[in-house]
């Protein structure tokens, strides 16, 4: 097989996004990444239900299905149980994946099906002209919420800790380099991989997240999270999180302050499920947000244990013949004329 480039999978569908929308960036990134796979074109699926990230499937040169609203987990398992050697990919919104999606996003990541799941949060209805959505803040002006939003935000990455995710993590839109390395960990996780990615929708919720986007302020707003390394940020990496031992929260410390030494950083683990809960549940007006893996705890995916038992049972049982067994037990027969 030839080497395959970015050319390889973009198609010749005019890409119809509202212009500066977030997913232009997204979707550069994902052609790019996949060749760096070293996987044939036709072992792709992108998987995708309503909305405008929904789209997605038309503008990659692969297999693919566009759904039915926040179904395309459930499509997606049984694209992977019917052929485990595809490579799976799940595009959804904040709206398509967590309000009517909600329920098989669950199953999906508590089952740990072997596929990857994107979430792009735009924490807004972008297709339906700008309706406040699951992950939409408090106070937020909407069509349907004239005078704010009442509504809690939900949190992407925390639903997909409590649903049973073994692999969470968080990127941008538009930062390619942080983004593709996000994506290269979850393609390499053997199970459900959830992805959080932080798109700007620049009609209807423009510059949501300019606080990390932004390069002048985006120092001392983001937290890079590093696996085995101290959680430090600010423009000269001398802020950080520790750990306050009596009220067993995090809070912002900066070394050389008040007695405070690297020492006293919290050190990323990928596998602490509490620390990665911590984490999820900043209060981002005040704390950094969090980027990179946040979880990452494997265990044997869901499609390995349905094919483990199929073979158990086709050695212990003897052939069946599908035929016979149709016509077996209660059956009758409808005559002509």
């Amino acid at each position: 097989m030839s080497e395959l480039t970015l050319k390889d999978y973009a198609t010749e569908q005019e890409v119809r996004w509202c212009p500066g929308c977030g997913d232009y960036a997204i979707l550069k990134t994902i052609q790019k990444f996949l060749p760096t796979l070293g996987i044939p074109k036709e072992q792709s699926v992108f998987i995708s239900g309503i909305g405008c990230s929904s789209r997605f499937p038309y503008y990659m040169n692969t297999y693919g299905f566009h759904t039915i609203h926040g179904r395309a987990p459930s499509i997606a398992t049984g694209v992977k149980l019917a052929n485990p050697e595809l490579d799976v990919w799940v595009i959804t919104g904040d709206g398509d994946g967590l309000s009517i999606g909600g329920n098989h996003m669950l199953h999906v990541l508590r089952r740990n099906v072997n596929l990857n799941i994107l979430l792009f949060n735009n924490e807004i209805y972008g297709l339906t002209k700008g309706q406040y959505s699951p992950t939409s803040q408090v106070g937020l002006r909407t069509p349907s919420s004239p005078d704010g939003s009442v509504d809690n935000p939900l949190s992407p990455c925390t639903f997909a800790l409590g649903a049973g995710a073994r692999f969470i993590a968080r990127s941008i839109d538009t930062e390619m380099k942080h983004l593709t390395s996000v994506l290269s960990n979850a393609h390499a996780h053997q199970g459900s991989s959830f992805v959080e990615i932080l798109q700007n929708c620049p009609i209807y919720n423009d510059g949501i997240f300019d606080r990390v986007k932004d390069k002048k302020t985006a120092s001392e707003n983001r937290l890079i999270l590093q696996n085995g390394r101290a959680m430090l940020f600010g423009e000269d990496g001398t802020k950080g999180l520790r750990l306050n031992l009596e009220s067993l929260s995090l809070e912002v410390v900066t070394i050389g302050e008040g007695g405070v030494v690297l020492s006293d950083i919290v050190i990323h683990n990928e596998r602490n499920k509490t620390l990665a809960h911590m984490l999820m549940e900043l209060d981002l007006s005040i704390f950094p947000t969090p980027l990179g893996v946040i979880y990452h705890n494997p265990i044997n995916p869901y499609d390995d244990q349905v094919y483990a038992q199929r073979i158990k049972v086709r050695e212990t049982k003897e052939k069946v013949d599908m035929n016979a067994l149709l016509r077996s037990g209660h059956t009758w027969t409808v005559e002509k004329g």
